[in-house]
């Protein structure tokens, strides 16, 4: 398979050819992932926060980049899940189960996003995000978050996908 060819490149991203195809990369990181937080009471731990690309809020998972600045070059992903739920929800967690690992849109970007479930809460800081970023923190409780989803995006909130992928994961399984 041939190497593909940079048509464009900015500060975060590059637009690549391979063949007919063109499709976008991230620079500079080593992963991306979602974090699926339920509290011991049952709460999963949603955000909101504006999205620039949408021009609009949106309600997602606790997420980030892994290994995306200086400091945090060579970063694994669980050590990024543990970042970036502290950073935007103020929760850390005891530990982190690896669920599963995708691209959440193959046919524009080369991302791969990867999940894990946190276990054992700590309500630990006020989260919101870095200085970029202003955060909503949501708990809802499981039960309730259909609901809760489809009001907010007929309030004209966008719903991320992966939420309910997450919503998936949270459910109890039956074996």
């Amino acid at each position: 398979m041939s190497q593909p060819e940079c048509i464009a490149e900015g500060r975060h991203l590059r637009l690549l050819r391979l063949g007919h195809w063109e499709y976008v990369e991230r620079r500079d990181t080593s992963g991306i992932v979602a974090v699926v937080a339920v509290t011991d009471d049952g709460r999963i731990v949603l955000i909101e926060q504006f999205r620039a690309a949408v021009g609009r809020r949106c309600i997602e998972l606790p997420a980030g980049l892994a290994g995306d600045s200086a400091e945090h070059r060579g970063e694994d992903l669980i050590a990024a899940s543990r970042r970036e739920l502290f950073e935007e929800t103020g929760y850390e967690a005891e530990r982190f189960e690896h669920l599963c690992a995708g691209p959440p849109s193959a046919g524009l970007s080369s991302e791969v996003i990867t999940f894990y479930r946190a276990h054992g809460l700590r309500r630990a800081g006020v989260g919101g995000g870095d200085a970029d970023e202003r955060i909503i923190v949501h708990e809802i409780p499981l039960a309730q978050a259909d609901d809760w989803l489809k009001r907010e995006a007929a309030a004209g909130t966008l719903i991320d996908p992966k939420v309910y992928t997450g919503l998936y994961f949270a459910a109890p399984r039956v074996s």
